[in-house]
C-alpha cells in the first residue's frame, strides 16, 4: 500500500495552491486507514478555474476538430502509460478487487478515451439540409461531477467527449475517491494541453460542486450522481437556463423468460448484481423469474453469491471487495434489516473480515415488487428476486419503476428480443449481449437526461445551428 497526498489544484494549465488550507482525508475502505488527502477547494477556488476555462474556450473551440483529436491522442498516450498506477489507486481508495480494477477501472476509460480521440480525428462531415447548413459548435464551459464508483471512467466519459467537442472543463470528481482523478491530470500535464482547457478542483459537493452548478459562467453542467442531487443540480442551473446532462440513478431488472438457458442467466445476473461490490448504477438487482423456474433459480443465485468471497483487494483470490465508506455500508445494511423478504444468502450475520467496510454478497426470494427492497436503489451487493407468470407480468414489473436505465432479458433469441423492445429503459442486454463503450449510455425516468459514450456522448456537448444560404 501507498500514501498519496495531493496539496495543490490544476488551473489554466499549472498546479496551484489553493485557496484555503483545508484538506479532506481519502480512506482506504479495507484498511479503514487513511491513505492520503487533497485539498478542500473553495467557491473562490471554482471561480479561477472557470475564469481560466472562460479565457480558454475560444481558442480551443476554434481548433479543427482533427487537431483537438490529436491533443486528446496524446492525453491517451500519457494515460495509458499509468494504467498499473490507476488500477492500484483504485483499488486501494475504493476497494475494488485488483483483477476487476485492471480491467474496468482502468481499461474502460483508456478505451472510452481513445474513442473520443478517434471521433474527433475523422469528424463527421456537416449536413445540408435544403438551404441551410447545419453545424455542430461547443456548448461553452462544462462543470463536470462525478461519483467515486467509477471515478476514471464517469471523468473520462465527460472529459473526453467535452474536450472533442470543443468545450472547456472544471471537473470536481468526488470526494471519496478523488487520487485517480489527478493521475488523470498528471497525464494531462504530460500532454500539453493548452492552458484553462481542463481545470481540476476537489472538494465537497455542498462547497464545490453547488459553486459551479450556478456559476453564471458556466455553460453546461455534466453530472453523475444520485438522483437528489441531479434535482438540486437541475434547480441551480435553472435561473439562468444552463444545458444540463445527468446520468442518475437505476433499478435494472434481468428478465429471465422461460425459453432462457437458466444457469448462465442466473449467473451472469448474479455477477451483474455485486460487480464493484454491488456499487454500480447499472446493476441487475431485480432478477425476475418465470414462476417455471423460480425455485431452481433461488436456489441456483443462493449457491453463485456463495462463492463471492469478501476480502481484500490485493488477494487473487477475492471477487469482492468493501464498499466505499461506513456509512455506505450502514446504508446498505440498513436495506437489509429492514426487507420483508426471504433471506437465501448472505444477511447480516454472515460472516465478514475483521476489517473493512463489508456487507455480505445478500439475495432475497419472494421479493414484493412494490416493496423498498425492490424499488429504491440499494447500491451494495444485494439482489431481490421476484416471480413472474408471463411476459406481460413481467414487462409490467420491469418496468415498475422510477428508473430506466438498464436491464436484461434472457430468452429465446427472437422471444428475449420481442420483450427486451417493450421494457422502458435506455439500454438492455439480450443473452449476455456485452457492454459497448461506444452505444449511447444513459436512462429513461429518474435515471437521467442525455447521453453519454460514443458520437452521441460527443454530440451532448455540442450546439446546433443552422446557417441559411
Amino acid at each position: 500500500m501507498t500514501s498519496e497526498f495531493r496539496e495543490q489544484l490544476y488551473i489554466g494549465g499549472a498546479w496551484v495552491p489553493p485557496q484555503s488550507s483545508d484538506r479532506i482525508e481519502v480512506e482506504n475502505p479495507y484498511t479503514e486507514q487513511v491513505i492520503g488527502h487533497v485539498p478542500a477547494g473553495t467557491p473562490e477556488d471554482v471561480n479561477l478555474a472557470v475564469s481560466a476555462a472562460r479565457r480558454a474556450f475560444d481558442s480551443w473551440s476554434a481548433l479543427p476538430m482533427a487537431e483537438r483529436g490529436a491533443h486528446l491522442d496524446r492525453l491517451h498516450q500519457a494515460l495509458a502509460a499509468r494504467a498499473a498506477d490507476i488500477a492500484r489507486t483504485v483499488g486501494q481508495e475504493l476497494g475494488t478487487p485488483l483483477k476487476i480494477a485492471q480491467a474496468v477501472q482502468a481499461g474502460l476509460p483508456l478505451t472510452v478515451l481513445r474513442g473520443y480521440a478517434d471521433l474527433a480525428l475523422a469528424p463527421v462531415e456537416e449536413q445540408t439540409i435544403g438551404n441551410s447548413l447545419i453545424v455542430r459548435e461547443a456548448a461553452g464551459v462544462v462543470g463536470a461531477i462525478t461519483p467515486w464508483n467509477y471515478p476514471l471512467h464517469q471523468v473520462v466519459a465527460k472529459v473526453g467527449a467535452a474536450l472533442a467537442a470543443g468545450c472547456t472543463v472544471v471537473l470536481k470528481p468526488s470526494e471519496l475517491t478523488p487520487l485517480v482523478a489527478y493521475l488523470l491530470f498528471d497525464a494531462a500535464d504530460e500532454a500539453g494541453l493548452p492552458p484553462g482547457v481542463l481545470n481540476l478542483i476537489t472538494g465537497t459537493g455542498a462547497a464545490v460542486g453547488a459553486a459551479i452548478a450556478g456559476h453564471p459562467d458556466v455553460d453546461m453542467i455534466s453530472f453523475t450522481g444520485s438522483t437528489a442531487t441531479g434535482r438540486a443540480i437541475t434547480r441551480a442551473a435553472a435561473d439562468r437556463i444552463a444545458k444540463v446532462s445527468l446520468e442518475l440513478g437505476g433499478k435494472s431488472a434481468n428478465v429471465i423468460l422461460d425459453d432462457a438457458d437458466l444457469v448462465k442467466a442466473v449467473k451472469v445476473g448474479v455477477g451483474n448484481a455485486f460487480l464493484n461490490s454491488g456499487q454500480t448504477c447499472t446493476a441487475w438487482t431485480r432478477m425476475l423469474v418465470h414462476r417455471r423456474h423460480y425455485d431452481e433459480a433461488v436456489e441456483l443465485a443462493a449457491k453463485t453469491a456463495g462463492g463471492y468471497t469478501p476480502g481484500d483487494p490485493f488477494d487473487a483470490g477475492t471477487r469482492i471487495g468493501p464498499l466505499v465508506s461506513a456509512a455506505q455500508r450502514d446504508r446498505v445494511r440498513g436495506f437489509i434489516e429492514r426487507a420483508d423478504a426471504r433471506l437465501v444468502a448472505g444477511g447480516l450475520d454472515a460472516p465478514l473480515p475483521a476489517t473493512g467496510h463489508f456487507v455480505a454478497p445478500t439475495v432475497f426470494a419472494d421479493v414484493d415488487p412494490d416493496s423498498e427492497l425492490a424499488q429504491e436503489e440499494v447500491f451494495g451487493p444485494v439482489l431481490s428476486i421476484i416471480p413472474f407468470d408471463s411476459d406481460d407480468e413481467a414487462v409490467t414489473i420491469a418496468n415498475n419503476s422510477k428508473y430506466g436505465l438498464a436491464g436484461a432479458v434472457w430468452g429465446g433469441d427472437e422471444h428475449a428480443l420481442a420483450v427486451a423492445r417493450r421494457i422502458r429503459t435506455g439500454a438492455i442486454d439480450v443473452n449476455g449481449g456485452s457492454f459497448n463503450p461506444f452505444a449511447p449510455f444513459g436512462g429513461y425516468k429518474q435515471s437521467g437526461v442525455g447521453r453519454e459514450l460514443g458520437q452521441f456522448g460527443l454530440e451532448e456537448f455540442q450546439q446546433v445551428k443552422a446557417i441559411q444560404r
